[in-house]
């Protein structure tokens, strides 16, 4: 029983939850690398919103890049899940948000992501700088309106889902050591994040 008590406890102890609540408000938040993949200027801060799944803060994204990314600094991440709540606002060109893991810098990662716009969910690896797409699915994303997407990771198998629904699946071994996690958007998308959670395995 004690064994199993343990084993319990540390599975507890690897998860960790940001609701960006107790940081201070118009900044990015404190211990997050917050910049972008590619051009032009990311904006990503902390601001309040009456919305919040969590109340009172949320990150926000409202610059304009080509992929907005802001990683967990301390992060270390190979299997387990990560989740995160999100709201896609508004954008022209694209409304997204997204997941990154095993990230070794802005330039290197796996990125699963929603669409609004093209109501689908998607799975990329960046090489590089380099964004490819392996694999898409057709799913509704609604704009101005929280939603949770999560990836779970167990060796080369990813499967991502979106409001508990199972979106795809995809085995690769591009990145296989750990790395940082974070949250990811695309081009004019203001994005806001909350809750987000990563549990390693």
């Amino acid at each position: 029983m004690k064994a199993i008590l343990t084993v319990l406890f540390l599975a507890a102890a690897a998860a960790e939850t940001v609701n960006f609540d107790k940081a201070d408000a118009g900044k990015p938040p404190a211990g997050w690398t917050c910049t972008q993949t590619g051009s032009g200027q990311a904006r990503w801060a902390v601001t309040p919103d009456d919305t919040a799944p969590s109340k009172p803060n949320v990150l926000k994204q409202s610059g304009q890049a080509t992929y907005p990314v802001c990683l967990a600094n301390d992060s270390s991440f190979k299997d387990g899940n990560i989740e995160v709540k999100f709201k896609a606002v508004s954008g022209r060109e694209d409304q997204a948000a997204g997941l990154i893991w095993r990230a070794r810098d802005a330039n290197n990662y796996y990125v699963a992501r929603a669409n609004a716009l093209e109501s689908n969910v998607t799975i990329y690896h960046t090489i590089n700088g380099r964004r490819t797409e392996k694999k898409r699915a057709s799913m509704k994303v609604p704009a101005n309106q929280w939603q949770t997407l999560r990836v779970d990771v167990q060796g080369n198998h990813f499967t991502v889902s979106l409001n508990g629904q199972k979106a795809l699946d995809w085995d690769d071994d591009t990145f296989k050591d750990a790395g940082k996690v974070g949250v990811w958007t695309k081009a004019d998308s203001v994005t806001l994040f909350d809750d987000f959670t990563y549990a390693s395995k």
